[in-house]
């Protein structure tokens, strides 16, 4: 890391001064001081250049979502049109702009010799576009990268990902495991989805008594409307009712289970005319 040599050298100029100019008590001290200053200024600097690169990508997406809701505002609310087609055509939009995303996060790779956890920043972002692009090799491989390297999972929707690809490499335990350490970490309402996915992977490994009774603490420690009735559907041997679908896009953004088509709104026919006579 160019960043970190800076500093050392830094360290060891300052201490070299020290001791040549006779102030041997505090070399080490003031050498440190100079190691400290130098590796903030250069955060900072690096972080004002990625906060601006990220805005533009946030720019970049937020247009992107808005021309696609667009899209779909004008499906629901005019009739006709095949709606399989018209999914199909908002998919791949959704596609193209995940995939300009994707692109957009070359342009962090070169701070990463200024900061020491920028390639875990990096990791995250491209770990959430790849996921969504259903690249999972890479997906994967950016699940097993070290610390350094590996993505930060400060996010439910991050760890619920993690624990999504375990069930679908068959890893269950691995998936229980994760839940395991990172649900301790999001308080009130945040770990809800995490329950979610470990609950629905519960009753997939045909574990419902298993599942039943992780949705009773959850009942315990926070309120969510769809876990509490899984809890009940669980609880009244309704296993085929058990639904996440509650947790919306989050839920079908883990691509576990496919999402309902959209509905198109009905035109009512204007009766108030109809039987006029000429």
């Amino acid at each position: 890391m160019i960043s970190l040599l800076i500093s050392i050298v830094i360290w060891v100029l300052i201490s070299g001064i020290c001791i040549s100019s006779g102030v041997k008590s505090g070399s080490i001290a003031y050498g440190l001081l100079g190691f400290i200053l130098s590796q903030v200024v250069i955060s900072l600097l690096t972080r004002r250049k990625f906060k601006a690169i990220n805005n533009e990508m946030q720019e970049v997406l937020g247009a992107g979502q808005k021309r696609i809701q667009h899209k779909i505002n004008q499906f629901q609310s005019k009739p006709g049109g095949n709606p399989k087609l018209i999914q199909k055509q908002l998919e791949a939009d959704q596609q193209a702009l995940f995939r300009q995303a994707l692109d957009f996060t070359q342009k962090f790779e070169e701070y990463k010799k200024w900061n020491i956890l920028m390639g875990k920043q990096i990791s995250t972002m491209r770990l959430q576009f790849l996921y969504q692009l259903k690249e999972f090799d890479e997906v994967d491989a950016i699940f097993a990268k070290g610390f350094f390297a590996g993505p930060v999972l400060s996010d439910p929707l991050l760890v619920a990902m993690k624990m999504a690809r375990q069930y679908v490499n068959k890893n269950s335990a691995g998936a229980e495991k994760t839940f395991k350490r990172y649900s301790r970490w999001f308080r009130d309402d945040r770990g809800a989805l995490l329950y979610g996915v470990m609950s629905w992977i519960y009753v997939k490994d045909k574990k419902v008594e298993e599942a039943r009774q992780l949705l009773a603490k959850a009942k315990d420690k926070l309120f969510h409307e769809t876990l509490n009735r899984n809890w009940e559907m669980l609880s009244n041997n309704r296993v085929k009712s058990f639904s996440n679908s509650g947790f919306g896009d989050m839920w079908y953004s883990l691509y576990l289970e496919n999402p309902p088509a959209p509905k198109q709104q009905r035109m009512r026919p204007n009766t108030k005319n109809a039987h006029r006579p000429f």
